[in-house]
């Protein structure tokens, strides 16, 4: 599993770079967006084809020492009639991968609750396209999917500007990539890529 995810990271990496250097600057903004979000996929998915082509490499007589190896992660040494140590058999980096998998949801679950608490005590109004949320005492302007949550004082303003822009965001459906990434940072709360990758695509949006 370590092996797994120190490649899927390597990769990230790789396309991050190649990204920087020559996609960042060009216009072909929806051709970025496709080669983010298609790339970050296609790292989870590449090691497994070269783990399965190294598998396929190695003679079968070869084949037990590797595998041994790799069985020994799995494991656990436990001394005879030591109920006393009976900790030292909790596999510990298990519990803090599934206790950041478990704070990173928590987080989630606090961001979408700001989120519920901003349209309650918000005003609605439905429009053809999408439903505007008025935001009391707030300069807030942003969308998530077919809502578009303007602060009262940018209401009182001329906004019809970015009313524009956060259309566009809900047109091309930029929240299901901020979604996604969200969701890839529960999974992989540890991978510094996965924060980056996120990082890209917002300001890709704005681009856009």
């Amino acid at each position: 599993m370590i092996q797994y995810i120190l490649e899927c990271i390597a990769f990230q990496l790789l396309f991050l770079v190649i990204y920087d250097l020559f996609l960042k600057k060009e216009t072909f903004f929806q051709w970025n967006r496709v080669y983010l979000i298609g790339t970050f996929l296609l790292s989870l998915a590449l090691p497994w084809v070269k783990l399965e082509v190294l598998k396929s490499a190695v003679p079968e007589g070869y084949a037990i020492n590797p595998q041994f190896f790799m069985q020994l992660d799995e494991i656990i040494l436990t001394p005879k009639n030591s109920e006393g140590l009976q900790w030292a058999t909790v596999p510990w980096g298990v519990v803090v991968l599934y206790g950041g998998m478990f704070m990173a949801t928590v987080l989630f679950g606090y961001k979408m609750f700001l989120l519920h608490r901003l349209r309650k005590m918000g005003k609605t109004v439905r429009f053809s396209d999408f439903l505007q949320v008025t935001v009391p005492n707030s300069e807030v302007a942003f969308s998530f999917f077919k809502s578009i949550f303007l602060g009262e004082k940018v209401v009182e303003a001329d906004h019809e500007g970015i009313i524009q822009h956060e259309l566009v965001h809900i047109k091309q459906r930029h929240s299901l990539d901020l979604l996604f990434f969200e969701l890839m940072r529960i999974i992989g709360w540890f991978n510094p890529m996965v924060y980056m990758y996120q990082n890209r695509i917002s300001e890709l949006h704005e681009f856009i």
